[in-house]
């Protein structure tokens, strides 16, 4: 599957399809039981031309279990995913458990100071679209490698700040608002997987710039966002390339600028 949209803003990496199925894909890059893993690392992969497999025991970590839709895994944080995102769990640190499990995430102690306090951190892991996938794999490949008859649950695009204009401008081409695009906090694959998915279920679904998260922006180039776009409206914009500005001169100069750097 190609995508007009990539050709015409000079993509440099390809449109990721995310697709939930219920068979793995022969020879997919995949997390092994039990050790951690960034799921935002698999996406750029597949970015690459790799293809991804998850499943519920292969998720990487608690985040991403989340992200991908296998349910909320932060019941499982130790010592409270509230404390890490904000203030940290001291009290914790000092029992014996506790001891062993911040010698690999320090965090668990000082917090990671995304939210100011717990009871900030709360209401937002509180606010996330929980999902479970109806499907035992959820997979990440370019998009051009989806087969006829698969259908991607959401596309993920990675873009410049000059292609980002360009999408949000997209997004809003043919609407009678102006406000089809979010930019929601969150962890990298949240704004790649649940959050979408959940735009996904309206009726006019909105599209999510992501790759705010500062634990996952190793992860990606620095000039590098994530555009995430439920598929009906991935095939509404790809309709919509045809005779929209993306073919007019004010932005071939800009992607004539792109070209140069």
């Amino acid at each position: 599957m190609e995508s007009n949209i990539a050709k015409a803003i000079g993509m440099k990496y390809s449109p990721v399809a995310v697709v939930l199925t219920d068979e793995k894909p022969e020879g997919a890059l995949q997390f092994k039981e039990g050790r951690w893993g960034c799921v935002v690392s698999m996406l750029s992969a597949a970015a690459k031309g790799k293809t991804a497999v998850f499943d519920r025991k292969t998720f990487g970590c608690l985040g991403g279990g989340v992200g991908l839709g296998f349910g909320n895994q932060y019941v499982n944080f130790p010592a409270g995913i509230e404390n890490f995102l904000s203030t940290g769990n001291k009290e914790f640190c000092s029992t014996d458990m506790g001891k062993n499990i911040v010698r690999n995430m320090p965090a668990i102690e000082h917090g990671e100071k995304y939210c100011k306090t717990p009871e900030v951190a709360k209401k937002f892991v509180d606010s996330l679209p929980m999902t479970e996938v109806p499907t035992e794999y959820v997979v990440f490949k370019p998009l051009e490698k989806v087969s006829e008859g698969e259908t991607p649950k959401v596309v993920v695009f990675y873009v410049n700040p000059d292609q980002l204009s360009a999408m949000v401008v997209l997004a809003n081409y043919a609407r009678d608002t102006n406000q089809n695009v979010i930019a929601p906090f969150g962890a990298g694959c949240h704004t790649a997987g649940i959050i979408p998915f959940n735009e996904d279920n309206s009726e006019k679904p909105r599209a999510v710039i992501g790759m705010f998260d500062i634990s996952a922006r190793k992860q990606v180039d620095r000039d590098i966002l994530s555009f995430t776009v439920p598929y009906k409206m991935f095939r509404e914009m790809e309709s919509n390339v045809e005779g929209s500005f993306l073919q007019e001169h004010e932005w071939l100069k800009v992607r004539e600028r792109m070209s140069k750097e």
